[in-house]
């Protein structure tokens, strides 16, 4: 059985100790990378055979669980390095900035704690919430990340996983979220979010402080404000999405819309309000909270292709044929063969929809001999014709 994780959040003041741990970890990683590049290892296996004696001598009075997981998250940093020089990407030699401390290690929840070490001596317990507790109760807790303002818990369960009865299509705009099928469709207002990025524009702009760091302070404030206003916006519209889609048995289908803001970059003949209007829109957000909240639920996701994408509001859901749109009928399009009009946002979503149950009745295969050497005189036993199954579903 497959399983899902997620990391729980709160608020947490360090003591000084915990401080000082934190810088020393930042130390290690740090040393770890360094290590990595002059040896040119990047697996966690190799990384620990040239760094680990250099840690123990260095860092004795730490527990040694405390290196290992020093080592571990130097060998992530390294291996995603590794991953941009392959693209291409030029890429400057990686460092842990911020102080952190990280542990999968000799950590127990005691009643409403958090008790860990921070040497054979010292023992630390964490006040947790009420919201935290609630929501790890029942789930193994599997490790812990400490910063200098927050505490989080990775924690983890067993997700049972449904055969989809209909697919249900996203399609993501500037003012609004439509998500559905042949069978019901739902659209999710964000008008407020394009106020908020609007509103928080105009401030930044308005700031008049001759002092380039008092200004860069407030409006990383005022960033930081709408990000936090947007994030619990698009948090209602997902959670919704993903409650939806597992009551009906619906398996989620998103689009490919990857290098849509290279549309709107300047000199492409848009205005500058328009360009900051498109640019401002949260794309990837949405999707990014629907798939981490649908691996929770074990509700399935399907992501299409830039060639499945292509044409889903341009093509009739029910024909086939191109439609047309009329300037007049704002968001509109008329099919000449069906004789009606039908919404831009609706077309999408069943095309999307519709797509979705393709690329999945497709990777199920067509049906083919069980066996794999030649029959002889016996009949041939065939697996389930997958085409014809997956034409009951939707």
């Amino acid at each position: 059985m497959p399983f899902a994780r997620k990391s729980v959040k709160q608020r947490y003041s360090p003591t000084p100790d915990v401080m000082d741990l934190m810088e020393d970890f930042r130390a290690m990683v740090n040393g770890s990378i360094r290590k990595g590049l002059e040896t040119g290892a990047s697996s966690l296996k190799r990384l620990s055979v040239v760094n680990y004696g250099d840690l123990s001598k260095r860092y004795h009075s730490i527990p040694s669980y405390y290196r290992l997981t020093a080592i571990s998250k130097a060998a992530g940093i390294l291996a995603a390095r590794k991953k941009s020089i392959r693209r291409g990407v030029q890429t400057k030699d990686p460092y842990l900035k911020k102080r952190l401390l990280v542990s999968c290690y000799h950590f127990k929840i005691e009643g409403d704690y958090l008790a860990f070490s921070l040497c054979k001596a010292n023992k630390v317990k964490i006040g947790l919430t009420k919201h935290t507790l609630e929501s790890i109760k029942g789930l193994e807790v599997r490790s812990f990340t400490l910063t200098p303002t927050s505490v989080s818990l990775t924690v983890r369960k067993n997700i049972e996983l449904y055969y989809p009865k209909s697919f249900l299509g996203i399609d993501r705009n500037a003012s609004n979220v439509t998500c559905g099928n042949q069978h019901h469709m739902v659209q999710f207002n964000l008008k407020k979010v394009e106020q908020i990025a609007k509103t928080t524009k105009e401030i930044v702009r308005s700031l008049k402080r001759n002092d380039v760091r008092v200004r860069k302070i407030l409006s990383s404030k005022y960033g930081t404000r709408r990000r936090e206003r947007v994030r619990h916006i698009l948090h209602v519209v997902s959670k919704n999405i993903v409650e939806n889609a597992k009551r009906d048995q619906e398996a989620i289908v998103f689009e490919d819309i990857k290098g849509i803001r290279n549309l709107y970059k300047k000199g492409n003949c848009h205005g500058r309000n328009f360009r900051g209007r498109m640019n401002s829109v949260p794309w990837f957000e949405i999707k990014r909270q629907v798939e981490y909240k649908a691996a929770w639920e074990g509700v399935p996701i399907i992501q299409l292709t830039k060639s499945e994408t292509r044409g889903t509001s341009k093509r009739c859901p029910a024909c086939g044929e191109r439609l047309q749109e009329d300037r007049a009928r704002k968001r509109q399009l008329w099919c000449e063969k069906c004789k009606k009009w039908s919404d831009r946002d609706v077309v999408a979503v069943m095309n999307i929809s519709y797509r979705g149950w393709l690329r999945f009745s497709q990777s199920k295969g067509e049906a083919r001999e069980a066996m794999v050497q030649e029959p002889r005189n016996e009949g041939v036993l065939l697996q389930v014709d997958a085409s014809k199954l997956m034409s009951s579903v939707f």
